[in-house]
């Protein structure tokens, strides 16, 4: 399982764009195109036909816009979840407004950068994405770790989610933003047993994504 981990992340990156502004498309599908460690996917100008142009393409990483015409690049994302569990959305946006960060995480969105990002720290978010991080830009980021230091909202009961005392460690390890590798290492496990857990506790938890399952343990008071 080790080797084919090392052989995932010696793969290029399948990299879409949806982002509405033409010039910023072209300047992004430049940027994707230029990095040795990227494939480009596409780069579409709304998000009507996302679910087939990713049938066809298969992107492992969608950079999103949130204000695109017809259906907002929030909505698209929980579209792309449902279908594509596997894709890493990563939100790319001028809101930085606590309730459209949150929205973004709930649909699915596992990372969250601000357009005002330099062209190094967009690919380095890829990269990261990619690899089982949640990037954000450092505004974006304080805002959530804010929001986390909150005391929860519901005390800590039962665990009705029938969740192994694995499971809630893993979730527990997530909820501290540790990336799938951190997680094995910290179990002592393969990354594969990993995402067998992880699997399994979105299934309980009734959630399609990482930011899903922190927010909803976080909130629930589940760890």
């Amino acid at each position: 399982m080790e080797c084919i981990f090392e052989q995932k992340l010696e793969m290029k990156i399948k990299v879409a764009i949806c982002e509405d502004n033409d010039a910023l498309r072209k300047g992004l599908s430049h940027l994707i195109m230029g990095t040795d460690a990227f494939e480009f996917c596409g780069a579409y100008p709304d998000c009507n036909d996302i679910i087939q142009n990713c049938r066809t393409t298969t992107p492992d990483v969608i950079l999103m816009d949130i204000d695109m015409p017809s259906i907002n690049g929030i909505e698209a994302t929980g579209m792309l979840k449902k279908e594509f569990p596997d894709i890493e959305v990563m939100m790319l946006t001028v809101f930085e407004n606590e309730d459209l960060i949150f929205k973004a995480l709930c649909a699915g969105a596992t990372g969250y950068l601000l357009k005002k990002s330099s062209t190094t720290q967009i690919v380095d978010a890829i990269k990261e994405l990619h690899h089982g991080g949640s990037p954000m830009t450092s505004e974006i980021a304080r805002k959530t770790i804010e929001f986390f230091a909150k005391p929860p909202k519901f005390a800590k009961l039962e665990n009705t989610y029938a969740l192994s005392r694995r499971e809630v460690e893993i979730l527990e390890c997530l909820v501290k933003g540790n990336s799938h590798k951190m997680v094995a290492d910290a179990c002592c496990i393969s990354i594969g047993t990993v995402y067998t857990h992880i699997n399994a506790i979105y299934k309980k938890l009734h959630v399609n994504s990482k930011s899903e399952a922190v927010i909803k343990a976080i909130k629930e008071g589940l760890v």
